[in-house]
């Protein structure tokens, strides 16, 4: 258990010392973005990697135990989970690594999934590692889970935080009409859900779908769904 929390305060420790910081600022200004993408993209990989094979040696320390009776529910936010990161994978944003330009085209950016929330993919980990959290139940999947929803909470900040720094105006004008949790800009007014929904489309839905069911699948070849 101690190789496993060793792994996620590592893991934690690489993005919140760095990314987000003014150290990741004066990485990027003796690297080269490139470089310091590469760089930081190589050690998260690492960390990752260590976090889930101390996960899988890590001992079975039952806490609330075992939720089947979530599982139905489960299932439905976990696709919901998918739906956010696909689309918004498949959306055009600032706030995504090597996108920062785009604020130059002023709040227009702000379509689709982006009206909803301007951290899709960050949220759909929020969601998806809170569902795993609950329904597993024990020691080891609060560490690790718990350390990859405290990272997706935290690196929605961290990006504001940094694109604020850079961008300056631009960022104000962008962030005035969207919002990092999910729905509060349309539900203040900011926005509106009709041309987000518009802008979404069926095929980015749709590709989520399969994209679900495929990961449900395997899940299911490589250990019970949802644990």
């Amino acid at each position: 258990m101690l190789n496993l929390v060793a792994a996620s305060a590592c893991f934690l420790l690489i993005h919140f010392g760095v990314s987000g910081t003014k150290l990741r600022d004066a990485l990027v200004a003796r690297l080269g973005p490139a470089r310091y993408r590469g760089a930081f993209a190589l050690a998260s990989l690492l960390g990752l990697a260590w976090m889930i094979y101390a996960f899988r040696r890590a001992p079975a320390v039952p806490l609330w135990g075992l939720e089947l009776g979530f599982r139905p529910a489960a299932y439905v936010l976990v696709l919901i989970a998918f739906l956010f990161a696909v689309i918004g994978i498949a959306t055009p944003s600032p706030t995504r690594a090597g996108m920062e330009a785009k604020l130059k085209q002023g709040p227009g950016i702000a379509r689709g999934m982006v009206r909803i929330t301007r951290h899709p993919f960050l949220w759909a980990v929020v969601l998806w590692a809170l569902v795993h959290v609950i329904i597993n139940g024990e020691l080891a999947a609060l560490i690790l889970f718990g350390s990859l929803l405290v990272l997706a909470l935290g690196g929605t900040t961290a990006i504001d935080a940094k694109r604020r720094r850079a961008f300056g105006a631009q960022w104000t004008q962008f962030a005035a009409v969207t919002s990092n949790i999910p729905f509060a800009a349309i539900a203040a007014g900011r926005n509106q859900l009709a041309p987000a929904l518009r802008e979404i489309g069926v095929w980015r839905p749709l590709a989520a779908i399969v994209v679900y069911a495929v990961a449900f699948y395997l899940h299911g070849r490589i250990g019970p769904p949802l644990s």
